[in-house]
């Protein structure tokens, strides 16, 4: 999936001017040119990139961004943070990516069907990744890898490798990782009076949630 997302060049870095961004009703973030070039301050509206968040292929993908006075280029987000109450976006980063290499994406798994494990012997579905990483061109990237584990009988699984040779993309994730397995269920343990007084204890206050790691120091002043 590709997207369109037109985008302003801010004055400068800094929290003050990431906050007359946001009075302004826009988003600020950073575009990250790859190498040899310096971050650039952005703007960008918060309903568009929210529309493409909450997509199908989400932060995966391909955007045609806008940029005032230097034309188009293809982006991915690299990183968004959201306000933990209100959910608003706070702040995101793109970084611009080369149609002609290939990059490194994270991907959902989609579990398909209902295993005979746990119809016919009793047994549970257990997900132990819901991701897997992938290696492909950005034109290829696709929206989630698809499993089918109506055949899975209690005690088998799906790993990596299972999921067989693509064409337009290759798996890196660990060969002998395994996504989803059928175990049979556990009795269910009764809290020790410790760890039910844990669970009582004051929560601490909630801070801005970051979606994507691995932001620049450079900018970490704005949040």
């Amino acid at each position: 999936m590709e997207a369109t997302l037109e985008a302003n060049a801010r004055d400068t870095f800094g929290k003050n001017e990431a906050r007359r961004t946001r009075r302004g009703g826009h988003v600020p973030g950073v575009l990250y040119g790859g190498e040899g070039r310096t971050a650039t301050p952005i703007a960008v509206d918060p309903k568009a990139l929210l529309k493409i968040l909450h997509s199908e292929s989400g932060a995966n993908t391909l955007i045609s961004l806008k940029l005032a006075g230097a034309g188009d280029m293809r982006v991915l987000v690299k990183e968004f943070q959201l306000d933990p109450v209100t959910h608003k976006l706070l702040h995101a980063d793109f970084y611009r990516i080369a149609m002609d290499r290939v990059l490194r994406v994270t991907i959902p798994v989609l579990v398909k069907g209902e295993p005979k494990g746990v119809k016919q012997q009793g047994g549970l579905l257990e997900h132990i990744r819901r991701e897997i990483e992938i290696e492909c061109l950005p034109a290829d990237i696709p929206e989630n890898v698809e499993i089918d584990v109506s055949e899975l009988m209690l005690y088998q699984g799906v790993r990596v490798r299972d999921l067989g040779v693509h064409p337009k993309w290759t798996a890196l994730s660990d060969a002998d990782m395994m996504i989803v397995h059928v175990i049979m269920p556990k009795a269910e343990e009764v809290a020790a009076p410790a760890e039910a007084a844990a669970a009582a204890a004051p929560v601490a206050p909630a801070e801005p949630e970051i979606i994507k790691k691995g932001k620049k120091e450079e900018v970490e002043e704005e949040k």
